[in-house]
């Protein structure tokens, strides 16, 4: 039987956690917007003056970086949550591949989770990506937090949210606040139980805010 040789993905080496992820995906679209700029501009861009970025003593001038929006260009609020590399043993080998967990929300009530898998890193986003934006679902508030107290499960995992007054803020967890943070929800106070697998933790905390009542003032 002949082995096969498989070149590991470049993307296995250089990406290790959540935040090198998302660089990855923002220079991807720098790259796909850099053609434009140049085709409509059609001049070089203008040298820099001499002694420009530079103070007295030999040290150059730094400048603060512009503040990253957490709205994309379509309205809606995109976070990675996780990314953990899998693998599946086959006759011929060993096949590797990442996957994705992404939330997705408009900041107005509509929340929504998707998980993708590929062999490079930015595909899989994108394919949870796809997923969230399908699978959202509409939850219930009371001004900037939720109607009323719920226990929200799923697998060995429960997760208990509460209503929190004006100024609180969010207290969660990673997976906990994306979600929160995709919903609009501003203060809230939230409790994980018995597992922390990302995955279940965000099943768990939609399982919790499907089941929220509506709030009707009289």
């Amino acid at each position: 039987m002949k082995e096969i040789n498989k070149n590991e993905d470049s993307s296995e080496q250089v990406v290790k956690s959540v935040a090198q992820a998302e660089q990855i995906l923002e220079q991807e679209e720098a790259l796909k917007k850099s053609p434009i700029d140049e085709v409509t501009t059609g001049a070089a861009p203008a040298a820099a003056p001499k002694g420009a970025g530079r103070r007295r003593g030999g040290e150059r001038e730094r400048k603060a970086a512009p503040k990253k929006s957490s709205l994309t260009d379509s309205g809606l609020i995109e976070k990675v949550v996780s990314i953990n590399r899998v693998s599946k043993t086959t006759k011929g080998g060993t096949r590797l591949a990442f996957s994705a967990l992404v939330v997705v929300g408009d900041a107005k009530g509509k929340v929504g989770y998707g998980l993708g898998k590929a062999g490079e890193v930015a595909t899989a986003i994108k394919k949870a990506l796809n997923a969230a934006r399908k699978a959202m679902i509409v939850i219930p508030r009371r001004g900037t937090t939720i109607t009323h107290e719920i226990l929200g499960e799923c697998g060995s995992a429960s997760v208990l949210l509460k209503p929190a007054s004006e100024g609180t803020g969010v207290i969660a967890s990673g997976a906990v606040r994306a979600v929160c943070d995709g919903a609009g929800i501003t203060n809230i106070l939230t409790k994980c139980h018995k597992s922390n697998n990302p995955i279940n933790v965000v099943k768990a905390t939609f399982d919790g805010l499907s089941r929220l009542k509506i709030y009707i003032e009289k």
